[in-house]
């Protein structure tokens, strides 16, 4: 991105403002814009109409055309900006900004799609917002001044749509992350000529940590070694990030075999926050297990895939399971009496290796969706 020679652009010189009534009445779909679902039918988006019966006040808007929602809400602390895909077209309240770009062959349409999803532009908005005004979480925000913001692009059009159609193309793959629990509840009615069995943790893997007398003082933690030291604290979205490992000498990583770690090892949290899960990818030196963590072993590798037992142990499931075993309290430590019961529904070993590969690729999607917003801000 670094090679990429950026502007910023204001506003109201690439778009122009939109203020056509629907006095024909074009279009009588009602919408609302949602910073999660966009532009969307308020009947969809309510389960209800919110629209006056006379809409031809109202502005018509075409697909293709842009919005922006002065109302405020926890996902949207400034508002949302959102293009008009879902629909031919559509009315607003004149309460909203619409506008279309001006020369589409020098602005992206998809790129300023994705400035809007970041929160690049808030501080703009930020500025121009009436001190205090907000009427009912409606910022009092004036179309002119509105146009007066400004936007940060490549100069170059061709930058301007690889940028738009990746993350346009990535963003429809991300609505698969969006329902990875469903996609778990349902698998098995999907899948429902595959023969499934339901059985417990403990019959299909054996379950240890550092015990008591084992544990570390922080005094033993080193800033390098040879023996690296795995906590908690470094799960990283499913993965353990290594450069923020302490390490340890050989005779603490000698002290137990079953909390030394290699590649393939599945990990949860039993202390802090319970239930992370990670799968060990990528280990270069011997590795050991520091309090708070189980390390899961599975015992028939011929009858259980290492990728789809971490899959799912990382779905709702776990926790869920955890939930119940309450009782009406908090679990604060997450311990081996209650994973030993814990139901693993399973199919054959050659579709759980299909269903491991699945939601992984879907959870390297996501880590590319996670760096969009640093993509933009590191230009």
């Amino acid at each position: 991105m670094s090679s990429i020679s950026w502007e910023q652009r204001k506003l109201g010189d690439i778009v122009e403002r939109i203020t056509r009534k629907n006095e024909n009445l074009e279009s009588i779909l009602p919408l609302t814009i949602s910073a999660q679902y966009g532009l969307i039918d308020q009947n969809e988006f309510f389960d209800k109409r919110i629209a006056s019966k006379d809409v031809s006040g109202y502005y018509l808007v075409r697909k293709g055309e842009f919005a922006y929602n002065k109302s405020t809400s926890s996902d949207a602390p400034w508002g949302a900006i959102k293009r008009l895909d879902r629909y031919v077209s559509g009315v607003l309240s004149t309460l909203y900004i619409v506008f279309r770009i001006l020369d589409e062959e020098k602005i992206d349409s998809d790129y300023l799609v994705t400035y809007y999803d970041t929160d690049l532009w808030h501080k703009g908005v930020q500025s121009i917002a009436a001190e205090g005004a907000r009427n009912h979480g409606l910022l009092n925000i004036a179309p002119a001044d509105f146009f007066e913001t400004t936007v940060s692009m490549p100069q170059d059009i061709e930058e301007q749509r690889k940028i738009g159609a990746y993350f346009k193309n990535l963003g429809c793959l991300i609505t698969l992350h969006q329902s990875k629990s469903e996609s778990w509840k349902n698998k098995k009615n999907q899948l429902s000529t595959i023969s499934w069995e339901q059985r417990k943790l403990s019959e299909i893997a054996t379950m240890h940590a550092r015990i008591g007398w084992q544990n570390l003082r922080t005094s033993e933690f080193l800033d390098d070694g040879d023996y690296m030291l795995i906590t908690g604290t470094d799960f990283e979205d499913g993965r353990i990030n290594f450069s923020t490992c302490h390490y340890v000498e050989k005779e603490r990583y000698d002290q137990d075999r079953n909390i030394q770690i290699s590649d393939g090892s599945i990990l949860i949290t039993k202390d802090g926050t319970l239930g992370k899960v990670a799968y060990v990818q990528g280990l270069n030196k011997p590795a050991t297990l520091n309090a708070g963590v189980f390390n899961i072993e599975i015992r028939n590798e011929n009858e259980v895939d290492g990728k789809y037992l971490f899959q799912y142990l990382k779905a709702p499931f776990l926790m869920d399971y955890v939930g119940q075993k309450a009782t009406g309290g908090t679990i604060k430590h997450l311990n081996q009496n209650i994973l030993v019961d814990f139901p693993v529904v399973m199919p054959e070993k050659e579709e759980q290796v299909k269903i491991g590969q699945y939601f992984e690729g879907i959870d390297n999607l996501i880590t590319l969706h996670q760096r969009k917003k640093n993509l933009l801000v590191n230009q």
